[in-house]
Parts: C-alpha cells; structure tokens; sequence
C-alpha cells in the first residue's frame, strides 16, 4: 500500500504583481481564452519577486525558482515539502504544469486546497510511477478519500513527462483530473476554506525534484 511521506512546513506568502499585458498573456496561455474574472491568482514563476518564498533546508532541501518554474527539492526520505500562497479561498477551481526534474518516480507531487494548517487540509497528487489520489490531512493523519490507497492510472504521463493537474474544491465537493481526464470526484465536508499551494515529496530514496508551473486559481 502506497501512503505519502511525513510532513514539514514549508509557507510561501504570495503578494502577485502582474501587468495587465504580462497578466493577459499568461491568462491566455493557462485557460485557453477563458474569462479573467473568473481569476483569483496566477503565477507562471518567471519573476524571483512575484512573492513566493525562497527557502533552503538543513538537509539540503529546497524551494526556489529555477528557469521560470517554482521548484520544490525533497532531500530527505518519508517527507512532504509544501509551499502555500497566504490566501483564504472557499470555492477553487486549481491548476498547473507540473514535471519532475531529476530523482526517483516513487515520489508524490500536486495541488492543495483549503489549507488550514500543517495538519489540516486536502491534497491532489500523483506520482512520476503512474499514481494517484485526493489526499485529507486531517490532525496530522493521512487518509486517501479517493480508495484505500493511491491507484496506478494511466492518465499520469510517466517519468519526466510534464503533467497538467487541474483539482476543484466547490462545497463538498472534490475532484481530481490529470491532463484533462476526470480520474476521482469524491464529497468531504471536514474542511470548507483554507489556502491554496504546492506540494512535493519523497518516499524511501531522497533527492526528489519537482518543477511547477503556470499555476492558476479560478472560481469553479
């Protein structure tokens, strides 16, 4: 049975500054010329300044920006780093662009969604083996909402194959679709607000890297 790694805190506070051409150039690149308001936050990490926090750990773990992406490097085995954006959404609508950089396919990388605390919130992961599933983290404990554990799908692109990860978080209401294919809808009321962020982790063998880009949060 697959299960995530442990958890460390990692909080990146968003203060986005985008032009209204920058801002309009990236919309159209991210959601195919939907409507901008229906936009709460956009970022395609090609400004260092645009809020998100650089970070170095004492095992050599990271997060930076690193060629117009936010990497996130897990150095150490059985961990979760996370990077969160300093807002409060109710209803979400997430994507992003997400690949793995370098290390091993037995990993885990997604979206997050109402994010209370280190210990409270819902994640949407896979892996660069072919897995997935909607993660509660509920009072430090993980739980799969999705199946009694993370299920091999063939809709995950393998390896350092990038992945477009979309996850929607409208009442009870949460699902999960990668590259545009519905893999998990599931109903959960234990959290109804919170934050939104990034998450990366690693399993047995460290040196995981995960590049994320064009992150999105719309009103479903």
């Amino acid at each position: 049975m697959r299960r995530l790694a442990g958890i460390i805190l990692v909080l990146a506070f968003t203060l986005i500054s985008v032009s209204a051409c920058s801002l309009n150039d990236t919309l159209a690149q991210l959601l195919g010329g939907q409507s901008a308001d229906r936009v709460l936050l956009v970022d395609n990490f090609t400004d260092p300044m645009s809020g998100w926090k650089v970070w170095v750990g004492e095992d050599g773990s990271s997060i930076d920006y690193s060629n117009g992406a936010l990497r996130i490097y897990v150095n150490r085995a059985q961990y979760d780093y996370w990077s969160v954006a300093g807002k409060n959404y109710e209803d979400v609508h997430l994507e992003s662009d997400i690949v793995k950089g370098d290390g091993p396919d037995d990993n885990d990388y997604g979206l997050i969604c109402r994010y209370r605390d280190q210990d409270n919130f819902y994640a949407f992961v896979i892996s660069s083996d072919g897995y997935a599933g909607i993660i509660k983290v509920k009072d430090g404990a993980y739980q799969v909402l999705s199946g009694e554990s993370l299920q091999y799908v063939e809709a995950v692109r393998r390896g350092n194959d990038r992945n477009r990860l979309q996850a929607i978080c409208a009442g009870t209401v949460l699902k999960f679709s990668v590259n545009g294919i519905l893999l998990f809808e599931v109903t959960d009321a234990d959290f109804t607000s919170g934050d939104v962020g990034v998450i990366a982790g690693a399993y047995d063998t460290p040196g995981v890297e995960i590049l994320f880009d064009n992150f999105a949060v719309l009103k479903p």
